[in-house]
């Protein structure tokens, strides 16, 4: 399978399903942004249910603008407040203090443009899930794919469209609110470990 995806922050479970099952992946690069997509945000499992972690961005007098042009608003110390909810989230859980190391120079470190912190949030969690994948990145945009080899997964970026549904995994705080679904992928990592890219390979994803 090849896949079409967008590069988000700590992207779905979803998204990391597409990673896991296809044999090549390519990444959107040339798209317009969109607010209230998973390009700058990304869902946990918090001691009140779900959590929304969302990075500021910089705005522009621009109507339209490239999310490889897009920048970080340095106003706002969001880093140390989403660390805080990850160890909040997850402290408690199997993996976070195995993991935690590997992830946190994503929290110290300054980053400018969107599309550079994303790509190496991809990075980090490869490397923690022990997955190697070569993927490209595209040269121009089209809204429809012609070619029948590749399956458009971009649509998953809208993460409150994005109906994907997945086999039950034990969660930190799934006898308060039961289990959640598809939140994102450091979920799944914190909570399971090296068992996560089995999961990953044994679902099912609906393709719309």
């Amino acid at each position: 399978m090849n896949t079409l995806l967008h590069p988000t922050y700590f992207p779905s479970i979803s998204h990391f399903v597409a990673i896991a099952q296809s044999e090549n992946v390519t990444f959107e690069v040339e798209d317009n942004f969109q607010k209230q997509t998973n390009r700058n945000r990304t869902y946990i499992y918090s001691p009140n249910g779900i959590q929304l972690l969302n990075i500021p961005i910089k705005h522009s007098k621009e109507n339209r603008q490239k999310t490889k042009d897009i920048k970080i608003e340095p106003e706002f110390d969001w880093q140390k407040q989403h660390f805080k909810s990850l160890e909040t989230a997850y402290r408690s859980s199997p993996f976070f203090e195995f993991f935690e190391d590997d992830l946190r120079p994503i929290f110290d470190r300054k980053y400018i443009f969107l599309l550079d912190l994303n790509f190496e949030v991809l990075e980090i969690v490869l490397k923690c899930m022990r997955m190697k994948v070569d993927f490209g990145k595209t040269l121009e945009y089209f809204h429809e794919i012609g070619d029948n080899s590749v399956i458009d997964l971009r649509n998953l970026v809208e993460g409150k469209k994005d109906n994907s549904t997945f086999q039950n995994y034990t969660q930190v705080f799934d006898d308060k609110y039961g289990f959640i679904n598809n939140l994102s992928v450091l979920d799944l990592l914190f909570n399971e470990g090296k068992y996560a890219m089995d999961y990953l390979k044994e679902q099912t994803l609906i393709i719309k």
